[in-house]
Parts: C-alpha cells; structure tokens; sequence
C-alpha cells in the first residue's frame, strides 16, 4: 500500500497509466454535504472484463478496500456488473467510492471470482448468478443463497428477456384466510381517561371546565 492519500485525480491516473485502452471511461463526482461542504469523492472507472482482478490488485497498492455490493443490471445485448469499493474509509476527508464497471455480452456470461482477493465477494457473485445468470469462474460456494432449491434453471428474475416463473409457482397470498380454528389475539385494556384531570383534559390545574364566565 502507497503511504499517504492520493487524490482523486490521481487514483484515476493510477489505472489509466497502467491499463492504458483496457479502460474506456472514467469520471470523478465531487459531492459536498453538510454545514461545513467536505467534499466527497466517487471515482467511476469502466474497463475490460479481463483487467477486473487486475484492476482490484492495483487499488490493493493504494489501500486495502471495502467491498460494499457487486450491483448489476440487464442493458439489453449485455449485462453491467459495478463492483463499488471504497478506500481510505474511517479517514477524515479521505474516503473515496471507486466503483469498477464490466459488460458481459450475454452470449458469454462469465466472470472470474474475486473472492480469492476479497473472500466476501462470494455472497455478492452468487447473487449475481442466481438473478442475472452470471457464470462466476472459480467460485467457492456455487450453491444456491437467496433463491429456493426447487426455482427453475435458467430463470433469472432480474433479466429484461426473462420468461417468468411458471403459474405453478405463483402463490395468490390475497387467498389465504385466517383459520376458523384459531382464535383472534386479545386485545390489551386501555385505562380510561377521567374528565375531571384538569391537565390531561387541556385546561389549567385548579379550575373548573364547562362553566362560561369567571369570579
């Protein structure tokens, strides 16, 4: 890891003088919140899927980063797989968003696993394979997470061309009625108010409410 704080600007040209054409874009999003306006910084680098790890190395060497989420989204003819990380978190003005950007041409799917740089990853890419179809390479645990065992293969709920579950699958919750057989809950007894407590009635202790006019 490189000692002290890079600016943005800097990170950026740390990947684009490394990785040269592999990166096709990038952009840095200055926000400033709070009475005080500190900046924050989100860096957004897209690049060819093959220099994903090595990408994910190099940010390595200027500080170990934060997973927060693999996001992923169907554009159509491919997939959009953000791989958001942040650096130089629990630093005072120093903590940076850099965010990863690949397509995947949905005729090939795969991805290499980033788990063996980041073990946390797992749980993001199996995510990504049960709801967009991604086929992560070398994962550890290719077992199903959020999905039930018996959901049919090769439907993806989060995909644009998906065909749906079958209408067997489909449970019509609206349907379900209360058992006959089971009794309702009590309800809790609500202590009722007495008119003469001048206070919780609004009026001022020690005076008489109803009456019109005053000694």
């Amino acid at each position: 890891m490189t000692e002290g704080i890079l600016t943005p600007g800097q990170v950026v040209e740390h990947f684009t003088g490394r990785f040269g054409t592999g990166i096709h874009h990038t952009r840095i999003d200055e926000r400033r919140e709070g009475k005080k306006k500190i900046p924050n910084y989100n860096i957004w680098i897209d690049l060819e899927k093959d220099l994903l790890k090595p990408a994910i190395g190099a940010l390595m060497e200027l500080h170990f980063p934060h997973l927060a989420v693999i996001s992923g989204s169907d554009m159509g003819e491919s997939l959009r797989l953000l791989y958001h990380f942040s650096i130089y978190y629990g630093r005072v003005k120093g903590e940076y968003t850099v965010t990863f950007a690949v397509m995947l041409p949905k005729a090939d799917l795969s991805i290499p696993t980033i788990s063996d740089l980041i073990p946390g990853a797992v749980f993001s890419e199996r995510e990504k394979q049960e709801f967009l179809g991604v086929k992560v390479i070398g994962i550890p645990d290719d077992r199903r997470l959020f999905l039930p065992e018996d959901f049919p293969d090769g439907i993806y709920p989060w995909r644009k061309d998906g065909t749906g579950i079958p209408d067997s699958m489909v449970k019509d919750l609206w349907a379900s009625k209360r058992p006959v057989d089971r009794p309702a809950p009590p309800l809790p007894e609500v202590p009722a108010c007495r008119p003469d407590e001048g206070e919780k009635s609004g009026a001022p202790a020690g005076t008489e409410t109803g009456k019109e006019g005053s000694s």
